[in-house]
């Protein structure tokens, strides 16, 4: 099998495993059986293995010794302090690259951004989000700070589950898109501040959006951590 074939498999399983346990269907501490995985996706065990390595990379998955793979368990109140933090380092980036992004760069990040939107068309949240990185990465790169843009793409790395399924809710990849393009007018106008705010905005998905999102994933965090129940801290969305 090619190396290409392989990782397309290992992708599928991983993108099937990772939506089952954002939304709950795989409960925290459920155990990820290779043979049975590999039988219910109709691959060779390797992609399963390869699956499963990507997702207990992201926190997802928990590898233990005489156990194997099973699902880790996330807190509501863990997910509220990792989106807050998300939201105060693509701020960060988005005020620095509004000041240091080349016109060549500039450029490139709305070709992304126009690229997007056929994908709101088909409602094709999955391929909307291959390109959504794409677009949030520029701005990292555009910050033109390695150590900021390593930093900012480990807790996207973390969150990233989390922030592809709050796509698939009604009416957010038309937000997603309108609000990234506000995001490239201040980029493009220098406006460091305002780049700023809105990718912050852009992350918290301010109040009652932030807390929807929360609701769709609390069947998994509330039978996780016992800290789940805590009362989540308010994302702070104040300027």
């Amino acid at each position: 099998m090619s190396d290409s074939r392989r990782q397309r498999l290992a992708d599928r399983v991983r993108l099937g495993l990772e939506r089952e346990i954002v939304t709950g269907d795989l409960a925290p501490g459920s155990r990820l059986d290779e043979a049975g995985l590999a039988e219910r996706y109709s691959v060779s065990r390797t992609p399963v293995r390869e699956a499963l390595m990507q997702l207990a990379a992201g926190g997802l998955v928990e590898m233990r010794p005489r156990q194997g793979a099973l699902v880790a368990a996330i807190g509501t109140f863990e997910l509220a302090e990792m989106f807050e933090v998300m939201a105060e380092l693509e701020a960060l980036c988005g005020r620095l690259a509004a000041r240091r992004m080349t016109p060549r760069e500039r450029t490139g990040l709305a070709e992304l951004h126009a690229a997007c939107g056929p994908y709101l068309d088909g409602a094709d949240a999955d391929g909307y989000y291959a390109l959504n990185l794409r677009f949030h990465e520029a701005i990292y790169a555009g910050s033109h700070n390695a150590f900021l843009e390593q930093e900012t793409r480990k807790i996207r790395h973390r969150l990233s589950p989390y922030r592809r399924m709050q796509l698939h809710r009604p009416g957010r990849l038309s937000d997603s898109h309108a609000e990234h393009g506000r995001v490239v007018a201040a980029i493009a106008a220098g406006e460091q501040e305002l780049a700023g705010r809105l990718l912050k905005d852009h992350v918290a998905i301010q109040s009652d959006t932030f807390v929807d999102f929360l609701a769709t994933v609390g069947k998994q965090a509330e039978r996780g951590r016992p800290d789940a129940g805590r009362e989540p801290r308010p994302v702070d969305t104040t300027h």
